[in-house]
């Protein structure tokens, strides 16, 4: 952290500091929270079509119709999967 910003966070409550990003680092942190946006839509979208490529019967027509819950739930199962190796990859 810059100097100035830890004497700000110093001196008053941190729930008032307002953090100031120049705009070079700003396009950086724009680009990099699309590539991973985009990256994560990706992996959702390529999991759900192995998994429909995988199961010998229709997934929309089995949660839709039949209202077949326990494959709702590995499909919550498989998107929070994901969710947390995106969210692990940005964090590092």
């Amino acid at each position: 952290m810059p100097a100035d910003l830890l004497k700000l966070l110093d001196h008053q409550s941190v729930s008032t500091v307002a953090l100031v990003v120049p705009m070079n680092q700003m396009l950086e942190l724009i680009v990099t929270t699309l590539i991973f946006t985009i990256t994560g839509l990706i992996l959702f979208a390529l999991a759900f079509w192995i998994m429909g490529k995988v199961t010998p019967f229709s997934i929309r027509k089995e949660i839709e119709e039949d209202q077949n819950m326990a494959l709702g739930i590995v499909i919550a199962a498989v998107i929070i999967g994901i969710a947390l190796i995106v969210s692990a990859a940005v964090h590092g």
